[in-house]
């Protein structure tokens, strides 16, 4: 099948950009002499985690234990749960149904987490790493505090890799730059710290899809962006992709047309709601860079801008937040050159704990 001859909405893989994006960025982390580790919850495809591996990614990143026993049934060897996980005796058990098939890290951010995780996971060959906070204030320890956060893990019989932090305040116009010298001096502080303290640190994990580029050579070891294998119209807007870089689109159709507005047949549903403040819309025609999408409801989309599709035509919709995209459709169709071939699930869907 053709493109105008699919049922809209549908979410749709060019298959050749996204090999392209896989290759460039592992070509990019080599030439910067850091690990590649992706973050999967981007895309939740074992077919796309292949791809990345293939291309020279040390392991993957997943942000629940469920993303993890996913990605591990699929053939993961080396997974990092990039995420201050509170165990429960039911949770490490599911982690420790990985170990005999994986090598498995996760991340605490507190002495009390760090302490609770060692009463069910002693022993077991979890590795730790201490998150730290560079800037984006959400969850994180201070640099500073790095070693009474390790000295907790270590004390309750768990191994400390090393540290990690998200520069999550990269997401904004200009704040690439800044949010990668952040990470840097707060990767470097905990890096240092933490070996004063007596640590073997193998680890010092950052990076995001738009402050990669920026990355300082000195800083992390691994890096862990996630959506530059789609790009979004987020990423777009920034300047951290082009529009020939966008691998993932919804298809959608003008259902209604009137002389300043037309309007999709794709919504929140398969879109998703994201807005950043800063964001010029709900989302981009990847075909009519000047339109916006400047309202959506759950099954609506308007559309205003110059030269737009007329009714019954089919656009290509470029979404804000490509990772709440995937998590709404059970799978992906796969084009290459324009024909449908093939489709891939979303297996890890809905895997949110």
């Amino acid at each position: 099948m053709s493109l105008p001859e699919l049922e809209t909405p549908a979410v749709v893989v060019d298959a050749d950009i996204l090999e392209r994006n896989v290759t460039r960025v592992a070509l990019l982390a080599r030439e910067r002499g850091v690990a590649l580790r992706p973050h999967v919850k981007t895309h939740k495809i074992p077919e796309i985690a292949a791809l990345q591996l293939a291309a020279g990614a040390v392991g993957i990143t997943v942000a629940t234990i469920g993303e993890a026993e996913v990605f591990v049934e699929h053939g993961a060897t080396d997974v990092f749960v990039a995420y201050p996980v509170w165990f429960t005796a039911a949770r490490a058990d599911r982690l420790r149904a990985l170990l005999d098939r994986a090598r498995v890290a996760v991340g605490v951010d507190s002495a009390e987490a760090a302490a609770n995780a060692g009463r069910f996971l002693s022993g077991a060959g979890v590795e730790v790493l201490v998150e730290v906070d560079s800037g984006h204030h959400r969850s994180g320890v201070l640099p500073g505090d790095v070693v009474r956060v390790a000295e907790a893990a270590r004390g309750a019989g768990l191994r400390v890799a090393g540290a990690f932090t998200f520069p999550g305040h990269a997401y904004g116009p200009d704040a690439a730059a800044p949010a990668a010298h952040h990470e840097r001096e707060a990767l470097a502080t905990a890096g240092t710290a933490l070996r004063s303290a007596g640590f073997q640190v193998a680890v010092l994990s950052g990076g995001s899809t738009p402050s990669l580029a920026a990355t300082e050579d000195d800083g992390a070891t691994e890096v862990r962006p996630g959506v530059y294998v789609f790009g979004d119209a987020q990423q777009w807007e920034l300047g951290h992709c082009a529009a020939d870089e966008i691998a993932l689109t919804v298809l959608a159709t003008v259902v209604s047309a009137h002389p300043d507005r037309v309007i999709l047949d794709a919504g929140s549903k398969v879109l998703g709601a994201d807005r950043a403040a800063w964001a010029t819309g709900h989302g981009r025609l990847l075909d009519h860079p000047d339109a916006r999408l400047t309202a959506i409801s759950e099954h609506h989309a308007t559309v205003v801008g110059t030269g737009l599709p007329g009714l019954g035509e089919t656009v290509r919709v470029v979404p804000n937040h490509v990772c709440t995209v995937v998590n709404l459709v059970d799978e992906v169709l796969v084009v290459r050159d324009g024909k449908v071939e093939g489709r891939w699930s979303v297996a890890a869907r809905g895997r949110n704990s």
